[in-house]
């Protein structure tokens, strides 16, 4: 059998680039006199940007301290062991850019077990072992601080999580194993299953303590001085830590009954990971821990060589990656400072944008409606929501006050944005008022000033046609609601410029969204794509398919939400226009619902009521409901409606609506909530066989989002 050292030594072969981390060991007397320490600190070499990870040989390297810190505790020349990071991290788990390149299940294992052999050790010393969170810790980086004796938290750690749920995975490294037997098996379904599913919620370091993952916590500031003079008291027998007795009877059962409750809620079943590392926090209720050890092995090389953790990893780095340089951006050196906003309309969506660039340019920014009611309710609304941050303790009395001052209202264009560099309108989605307004704004705003326009289906080229210089008019899409959305579709009209297209993209780098260059073609991306695959479902509705029918069909992908759920939430209205104007731009494939249209005009808000808690279709809806005799089974229509976005995906990407498929997937995750599991949506049509049964390809190559060939 291999030895540790030798299957690590195998593994790092197949990551030849590895940004390998250090285990440094240096030896200290502690404080109080309680004898000579070893202290290992793992250390990548880089800034705090470039987080600590464990490939191969950085486990490795943790290996070769553990086998000298495992002499000097045998031979009695150290009272314990430590272990902490690199200033603000302490480690955020496997790399897995070398996860990607695995291709063979038995890698795969390897890489789990080598890790699980290198961890374990801590635990079997001569001496106690201690863990110092002092930064960042997520996955692996929290689970080798689970294998010693002790742990101690900084107060100052902004992130600690054990995210592989998350991303596909489980927390494979003694996670699933070790934390319920720590704290019990209803905090650590929440931690591993729920925080995980709930958009990776991180921990903070006072909650690491209150859940009782730590021992003790400190302040940042001091803190591993601290943690040592800590470590000396409980060498000494000065502290004892006293933890609590976990309830290893029905309260465990109920806490996985939980977490499946949890999981079934979020991804229906779609999605492996969640499920695996519940059946093996199951198995840990009888406090065998190698044979925990030995099961998450095994989920962990079956859930890498699968494909929802590859597009879970393709979907992080869409989102951390592409997402930061999005493709086609003209040079960031063009654009103009913004020092002033004007914000065209004062109804919600106006409100809204109104607040998100006074908190993130804080400069001026003005209001302006058709009438002082409407100015004032949006200038109202902006500092009630400032006085909401203010009750949370999110900004101070000073900030609060700043931010106020800030913000006001007007009627006269004139007046308001005679000075403004970047001027967005939110007003009503018509083609018409959007070009008068805009011919208003043009005849008050300085030369060099950008107009931006929130539209989400209206050509961008149409309503700058008409002006002097309709190079300065860009698309600027928010996603509804802006504060959560992070999606930006920028849109380049026909005429737009590189300095203001630009300076769009500069802004939207200030307000924190993920900008994606988008062509003025109808409805953008989420929008075409959403609508074409409500519109497939409307019409199978339409033809005859019970609307629980259809709407079951689509729970294998895990969306957040249910396709008429998410209409509700949009508006019936607003789903009807935009389904309208792409039935103009592209009669063939996009129709226009009468069962839809006799919703809106009946003034419903959607289909449904929740008078159990639970969506039932409205018995009133249900007698507008016109339907043919043509009944699809689940699978009909999934295939349908899969079929028509691949249909679509195909069409965009010809007519070169963006650079690549992974803007649209991109889109997909950040501006309609699709789930990471799904890599947005074409990892998962290129899986299922539908992108080669409609376009006669895969849109992504085999290796992206998928196990290498």
């Amino acid at each position: 059998m291999s030895t540790t050292a030798e299957l690590l030594q195998q593994a790092s072969t197949l990551f030849p680039d590895e940004v390998v981390t250090s285990a440094h060991v240096r030896h200290f007397d502690l404080p109080l006199g309680a004898g000579r320490f070893a202290l290992i600190t793992l250390d990548n070499g880089l800034d705090h940007t470039k987080p600590t990870t464990f490939g191969p040989q950085s486990l490795a390297n943790l290996n070769a301290a553990v086998d000298q810190v495992e002499q000097e505790a045998a031979d009695g020349e150290i009272v314990g062991v430590g272990i902490t990071g690199k200033p603000f991290i302490f480690a955020v788990g496997a790399d897995l850019k070398g996860v990607e390149l695995l291709k063979e299940w038995d890698h795969a294992h390897a890489i789990g077990k080598g890790g699980h052999d290198v961890f374990k050790r801590l635990s079997g010393l001569a001496v106690p072992t201690f863990a110092y969170y002092n930064g960042a810790a997520m996955g692996g980086g929290v689970e080798v601080g689970l294998h010693c004796t002790y742990r101690t938290v900084s107060a100052a750690i902004p992130a600690f999580s054990l995210p592989e749920v998350f991303l596909g995975l489980v927390p494979g490294w003694g996670g699933c194993t070790l934390l319920p037997n720590l704290i019990g098996a209803d905090k650590a379904v929440s931690v591993i299953v729920e925080n995980s599913l709930n958009q990776n919620k991180q921990l903070k370091g006072e909650q690491v303590y209150e859940l009782g993952i730590a021992d003790a916590i400190f302040e940042g500031a001091d803190f591993l001085e601290q943690s040592l003079i800590w470590t000396a008291s409980v060498l000494k027998g000065e502290i004892r830590i006293e933890r609590p007795v976990i309830d290893r009877g029905e309260a465990w059962d109920q806490a996985v009954a939980k977490g499946r409750f949890i999981a079934d809620s979020k991804v229906h079943g779609a999605a492996p990971a969640a499920y695996r590392a519940l059946d093996i926090i199951a198995a840990a209720k009888n406090g065998d821990l190698q044979q925990g050890y030995d099961a998450e092995d095994k989920a962990l090389a079956d859930l890498i060589m699968g494909g929802e953790l590859r597009a879970g990893i393709y979907a992080f780095n869409l989102v951390q990656k592409r997402g930061k340089r999005p493709a086609g951006a003209p040079d960031k050196n063009l654009a103009r400072p913004v020092t002033k906003v004007g914000v065209v309309g004062a109804g919600l969506m106006a409100s809204q944008l109104a607040l998100l660039f006074l908190r993130r340019l804080e400069v001026p920014v003005v209001l302006t409606d058709i009438d002082q009611e409407r100015v004032d309710k949006g200038v109202g609304y902006v500092h009630a929501e400032i006085d909401k941050l203010l009750g949370k303790g999110r900004i101070n009395q000073d900030k609060a006050n700043r931010l106020k001052a800030l913000v006001t209202g007007v009627l006269d264009k004139a007046e308001g944005f005679a000075d403004a560099d970047f001027i967005i309108e939110a007003v009503f989605e018509e083609m018409g008022v959007k070009q008068k307004v805009f011919a208003e704004v043009e005849a008050v705003a300085p030369a060099h000033a950008i107009f931006a326009t929130n539209t989400s289906s209206l050509s961008v080229s149409e309503m700058a046609a008409k002006l002097k210089n309709p190079e300065r008019v860009v698309g600027f899409h928010f996603f509804n609601p802006v504060a959560v959305l992070p999606l930006l579709e920028i849109v380049r009209g026909e005429q737009t410029d590189d300095a203001s297209l630009a300076t769009a993209f500069a802004v939207a780098k200030k307000l924190k969204k993920t900008a994606v260059l988008v062509k003025d073609a109808p409805a953008f991306v989420v929008n075409r794509i959403l609508t074409r695959f409500m519109g497939e479902i409307q019409n199978v509705i339409d033809e005859g398919t019970p609307v629980d029918v259809a709407e079951k069909a689509i729970e294998p992908l895990g969306l957040p939400m249910s396709p008429l759920v998410l209409l509700e939430l949009v508006g019936p209205a607003i789903g009807l226009h935009v389904s309208e104007t792409l039935n103009r731009a592209f009669p063939d494939r996009f129709t226009v619902s009468p069962n839809l249209k006799a919703v809106v005009e009946a003034g419903k808000r959607g289909f449904y009521v929740y008078d159990s808690g639970r969506p039932e279709l409205d018995p009133e809806v249900a007698a507008l409901l016109k339907q043919g005799d043509s009944v699809l089974t689940e699978e009909q229509v999934r295939a349908r409606v899969l079929d028509a976005v691949a249909q679509e995906i195909g069409l965009m990407l010809e007519e070169g609506v963006v650079a690549e498929a992974q803007d649209i997937d991109l889109c997909l995750i950040t501006g309609a909530g699709w789930p990471f599991h799904l890599g947005g949506v074409t990892p998962y049509l290129d899986r299922e066989g539908v992108s080669e049964r409609v376009t006669g390809k895969r849109f992504l190559e085999q290796g992206i989002a998928s196990v290498p060939a």
